[in-house]
This record gives structure tokens, sequence and C-alpha cells, in this order.
């Protein structure tokens, strides 16, 4: 499955930079956006990824359909994205935040025109989210994620109601700056209400950039379907039981390098985890979003994914 965006085409970057500079139409770029889109999901059915998330491509940054229309947010500077040659806009949170309901659903995938079940919703992880802004409300920083928690909570009940059932929370910093004491008791209690929000959900809260192996007992305390690991960052055999009864994700794709992965190295992984910690299943994915490369090595590389099921799949003895 696609773990975070997905690259914009040449097209599309051309497009928006034309639009920019007054050279083509909103309606021009739209209607690239949807073609573009629906080229990701046709890509994400051809592979077998279920469920499909359409590459998130109008998604300027993970946070700014929060911090545009979430009330006590304004949109702050430009900050790096961790330890990459991407960019943020950082969120200034100048009041305890407000959800504004159906705000979001502008910033949807525009092109798939799939059924909400057929989709997967891409977050902000609650820690990640409060770890990276400029708090400026005054709240400490374990009450505001207790307070995210529950605000994504009310996001994931209203989208569970029209139909949605896949939920990802793109949690880096879990693993960059893994969480203590009070500290990591606010996130379980985030995560808490999340599942609590939508009780028969798939939750997966996905982490990168950084080594899972120090966060691995808040990891496993947090009540959610699948746990991911950058396997770019984290040594399989450093994975202990303390994920024990959640699906095991593998970052199995590194978004850093061009050059597409070995599909018999990834098969021999799977094994050696499923024979040692017995998950309930392993979900294969990018160790991290894919827009940190182009559009055409993004899409080359995630045919490592469906070559390395088709290797785990078919019976033992075929040639």
């Amino acid at each position: 499955m696609l773990t975070g965006p997905f690259p914009r085409s040449e097209a599309l970057v051309a497009a928006t930079r034309d639009l920019d500079r007054g050279r083509t139409s909103q309606e021009t770029v739209r209607a690239l956006y949807q073609s573009t889109e629906d080229e990701v999901s046709a890509l994400e059915e051809r592979l077998g990824f279920d469920p499909r998330s359409g590459g998130y491509l109008a998604w300027a940054d993970l946070f700014r359909p929060f911090s545009e229309t979430w009330r006590g947010f304004t949109v702050g500077p430009v900050t790096r994205w961790f330890e990459t040659n991407t960019f943020f806009r950082q969120p200034i949170l100048h009041a305890p935040p407000e959800r504004v309901d159906g705000a979001l659903e502008s910033f949807w995938p525009l092109g798939t025109r799939l059924e909400p079940t057929a989709m997967k919703v891409t977050l902000p992880g609650p820690y990640t989210f409060v770890g990276l802004l400029d708090n400026r409300s005054g709240e400490t920083r374990e009450a505001l994620t207790h307070r995210m928690g529950r605000l994504l909570a009310e996001e994931v009940r209203s989208l569970a109601a029209r139909g949605y059932a896949a939920f990802q929370f793109q949690e880096p910093l879990l693993v960059v700056d893994p969480p203590s004491g009070t500290l990591a008791a606010a996130v379980v209690a985030a995560y808490r209400a999340i599942a609590e929000a939508a009780p028969g959900a798939t939750t997966i809260v996905w982490t990168f950039f950084g080594d899972a192996a120090p966060a691995l007992a808040v990891l496993g305390r947090l009540p959610v379907t699948v746990v991911g690991v950058d396997l770019a960052e984290t040594e399989p055999k450093s994975l202990t039981d303390d994920l024990s009864g959640k699906a095991l994700g593998l970052g199995c794709l590194d978004p850093r390098t061009t050059l597409s992965e070995d599909p018999q190295e990834v098969a021999r992984i799977v094994e050696e985890l499923n024979g040692r910690l017995a998950p309930p299943s392993v979900w294969l994915g990018p160790g991290g979003p894919l827009d940190l490369l182009p559009f055409a090595a993004a899409a080359r590389k995630l045919e490592v994914l469906r070559e390395s099921k088709r290797r785990l799949t078919e019976p033992r003895g075929r040639p």
C-alpha cells in the first residue's frame, strides 16, 4: 500500500507553476489533479493495493489542510521536513484548536471516484502534529496532545459515518523523538479516543525517518490495528513482541533512493519476522512518503511490492 503522498507528475508540477505565474487557469490545474489522481488510483488497483489512497497530490503538506481551516491556527514559515530536502509550512497555534466540521472535505483526493469503503484516509498523528507546530496557545504539550487526539477522533467519527473504514496516522516523530512519562501517556490517551470514535475501523500508525526499536514499548501500547516501521532505519532483528497482537507494517521501500529493492530479500525478511513474531498480518509499503522521488521512479519502486507478495504466496517448489 501507499504509506504517504505520492509525487506529482512533471506535467502537474509545471501546471501549478504556470498557475502561480498566471499562465493557466484554476480549472485546468484542477482537471490535471483529477486525471493524475486517477492515474495513481489505477496504479494502486493494478498492484493490488487495498485500501487505496489516490496519492494525496493536492495536499501542500501534511498539516496545511488543518492550519488553513481549523480555528486557532495560522499558516507559518517554510520549515524543513526532518532531514530531507522537502519543506512544510509550520502551523502556528494561537489558541486551543477547534475543528471545523466538513472543512477538510475539499482536500480529499479529487479524482479517485471510489466508494469510501475502498479508500484509506491519511491524517497527521497527534504526537507529530503537536510536536512540529509552533505552540503559542498556552496549553502544555501533554494537554495539547490529548486535545488533538479528541479532535482527530471527531474527524474519524465523521468520516466513519460516511463509510470510510481505514485511517492511517503519520507519526515520524514517535521514532525520531520517542515520548516518555506523562507525554507517552497522553499519546496513548489520544489514540484511545480515536479508537473509540470508530470501533470497527482499521487504524494504522506509520512511523518513518527514525529507528523504531527505542519506541516499541510506546507503540505497543497504542490501541491501533497496524504499526508500521521504516526498514531503512530499523533493523528487522530489533523488532520484538512489544507489538504482539498488532499487524506489522514493514516499510520495505526506501523513499530516499531511486534504486529498487530486491523482492527476494523483502520476502525473506517477511518470512523471518512471521516465523519469529507471528503477527496477525504483515502490511508492505514504502518506509515513508514517496513524494521525495520523481513520479516515474516512485511508480517503478512500487512494483517491488507486487513481486514480493507473489514470492510469498506462490506454492513452494514452484519454479
